[in-house]
């Protein structure tokens, strides 16, 4: 069911990325930045891969404490009961949406949201692959109240829905409503780390819950987008890991067994005394990480990632077929594509070698078995196609490819 939503979703998500795309272009404002636009979308679909593995965490105990713990039996027949679930809902996601911005252990999942320097409606989709490993905790209260699986799920999306349109610059303020529920305006100041917008407005729906909780301000200026620890990369595994490294490798050089569990819980920039505080100096007026990618290179880096984001489609409507596996076999490549065409969108020698890789794998897997990940068997001249496509891809890499590597530049 919920895979079914995503899939329609993701339909009317794509038609107004392309529609502001267009609105940007023709206002020659806030225009899109394609390779920031890939790697938002990467992510955002890495993030789907994932969650068919932690979906025993992010439904599955909840799904076990509302069987064994919950207290009402609630009807899915209620009106009440759906409009009660929205709302309780909508305060737990602000509480985890805080806590995401003030300990170290969530905030590494939740950074990746906030690593891109753009704010469009790709930036929307742009989520972790790791959230659901502790985000879940914060909504058993709604499986011990007794609001059922059914609802839960639905309710969990339509707040996740609901905040996609507020991801984009070209919708000014709203007057009424920016008091009351989450707005453009509201969350572009979520996104901005100038001084006075810093962890400020974690309202998913409604706004309500910052003024609240003293944690809302007003759009007064400018954001600037990103985070103070800029990630200068479009590597979407090394941007899920990103502060998850960071924080172990505090926790590994400091001397002293409290701070190395307790750095997990600290806010972010936080570091044990016996290591070199941070430099909280900032720069608002730094450049955008943005290496040159024009020309055939950005065309085969947008046409790669669109094949393997229309190949994702076909593994998230059929992993429930499949042995765990084909299953992990068929999310590895998947990823692998998704990495390795972040890597080309940065120049770097190793990327281009495992391009030329992962084209010889998939022509040599469909070569010798008509078995694709143990979901279909695939005829001969779909097999043939899978060949020239790959064929195809490996003489455009090496055309538009032409840049001199040099051996320096680091992988």
């Amino acid at each position: 069911m919920q895979e079914e939503y995503i899939a329609i979703a993701s339909t009317v998500f794509f038609f107004l990325i392309a529609l502001e795309f267009f609105v940007a272009r023709h206002r020659k404002c806030h225009e899109y930045r394609i390779n920031d636009g890939i790697n938002s979308l990467s992510l955002g679909v890495m993030s789907q891969i994932s969650g068919v593995f932690l979906k025993f965490l992010s439904v599955g105990v909840y799904a076990w404490v509302f069987s064994h713990a919950a207290i009402f039996d609630l009807s899915e027949d209620s009106l009440l009961v759906w409009i009660s679930c929205l709302l309780l809902y909508d305060f737990f996601y602000y509480w985890l949406h805080r806590m995401g911005h003030q300990t170290n252990l969530l905030w590494a999942a939740h950074v990746v949201h906030h690593q891109s320097e753009e704010y469009n409606l790709t930036t929307a989709l742009r989520q972790t692959s790791s959230g659901a490993v502790f985000g879940w905790v914060f909504y058993l209260p709604l499986a011990v109240i007794g609001y059922p699986v059914k609802v839960f799920i639905v309710v969990a999306l339509i707040d996740l829905i609901y905040q996609f349109w507020i991801h984009t610059q070209q919708i000014d303020k709203l007057g009424w409503f920016d008091r009351v529920f989450v707005s453009p305006s509201n969350h572009r100041v979520h996104h901005g780390v100038n001084d006075i917008y810093l962890d400020k407005n974690y309202g998913g729906i409604l706004i309500i819950w910052d003024r609240l909780f003293g944690s809302y301000t007003e759009e007064c200026e400018a954001p600037v987008y990103g985070t103070r620890s800029p990630l200068l990369s479009w590597n979407p595994v090394r941007a899920n890991l990103q502060v998850y490294l960071s924080v172990f490798s505090d926790a590994w050089h400091t001397q002293s067994w409290r701070d190395k569990l307790a750095i997990w819980f600290m806010p972010p920039g936080w570091r044990p005394h016996d290591l070199p505080a941070y430099d909280h100096n900032f720069n608002l007026m730094r450049t955008a990480y943005n290496p040159p990618l024009h020309g055939a290179k950005m065309w085969y880096c947008l046409t790669q990632f669109t094949l393997v984001l229309l190949i994702t489609t076909h593994f998230l409507l059929n992993y429930q077929r499949m042995g765990w596996l084909s299953e992990s076999a068929y999310a590895i490549w998947l990823v692998g594509g998704f990495w390795i065409v972040g890597g080309l969108m940065e120049t770097r020698v190793l990327y281009l070698k495992l391009e030329y890789l992962r084209l010889f794998a998939t022509m040599l897997m469909v070569s010798v078995s008509s078995n694709w990940f143990a979901t279909a068997t695939l005829a001969l001249p779909i097999r043939i196609a899978i060949v020239i496509a790959c064929l195809v891809s490996l003489t455009a890499l090496h055309f538009s490819f032409q840049l001199k590597f040099t051996d320096s530049i680091s992988a």
